[in-house]
């Protein structure tokens, strides 16, 4: 007797490989829970980052950057407050997906949702350092022994490294999309072509976060037009991934 069974008349093999029923029907709360996650980090994020750090800081002009943020205090800690946001939403998204690509592969969902978990805290450490910005600007009394320059000049610094450690965060991001991309196109209930714009989408980050930390003052975006993937994955999640049968 062999270990090979051959389908039985009138199933296609594919109906074999396919999940199990109960195992899909648990998939419809976890890719409404993603989509929703997804759907809130698209918004929160670029109005944290361009609404509010890039708007308020000026490359290289310490002052001028300490005055924007010192007359908009309350919008600065609103982004902060947004990233914070968004990294509680990244932990939820990853847990969301695990359970969605089980069914997929179990142990390349679970290792796809510890790189998310990573990004997220390395993300943490960054947003940390947005945190001291503010306290750093005021006249705060153990800060008196230096001077407004220096107290300026070091802020800077901390947005500065706020937005290196994302950089490096975005390399585990960027693999995390790939994997995603990969058990998409091998799970057999997410439209190919999505897994693979996933895959586009992951090595766009990878691409923009490795050329970034060799290249000083590199500024070319590819993940710019390649984040498509994960849009679309997003409204596919909210649109048909919790109808999947």
């Amino acid at each position: 007797m062999t270990a090979t069974q051959s389908a039985p008349p009138g199933i296609s093999t594919a109906a074999i490989a396919a999940p199990p029923a109960a195992a899909v029907r648990g998939m419809r709360r976890p890719a409404l829970v993603a989509g929703t996650g997804l759907l809130a980090m698209a918004v929160l994020a670029p109005a944290a980052k361009y609404g509010v750090i890039q708007h308020l800081v000026t490359p290289g002009d310490a002052s001028r950057t300490a005055g924007h943020i010192l007359a908009s205090a309350g919008l600065f800690r609103l982004g902060i407050a947004a990233l914070a946001a968004v990294v509680i939403l990244d932990i939820v998204v990853a847990w969301a997906l695990l359970k969605f690509f089980e069914p997929a592969h179990k142990g390349l969902a679970t290792l796809a949702a510890w790189l998310r978990i990573s990004y997220a805290a390395i993300f943490a450490v960054a947003i940390s350092r947005l945190m001291g910005v503010l306290p750093l600007l005021r006249n705060a009394r153990h800060l008196t022994a230096f001077s407004i320059g220096q107290r300026q000049t070091e802020a800077l610094l901390k947005i500065q490294d706020f937005q290196d450690i994302w950089k490096v965060s975005l390399i585990l991001f960027g693999l995390y999309l790939v994997l995603i991309g990969y058990l998409a196109c091998k799970s057999g209930y997410v439209p190919r072509l999505l897994g693979v714009l996933l895959v586009i989408a992951g090595g766009g980050y990878l691409l923009d976060s490795i050329t970034g930390l060799l290249i000083a003052n590199h500024t070319t975006s590819v993940s710019s037009f390649t984040f498509i993937g994960e849009a679309l994955f997003m409204l596919w999640l909210l649109a048909k991934g919790r109808k999947v049968a």
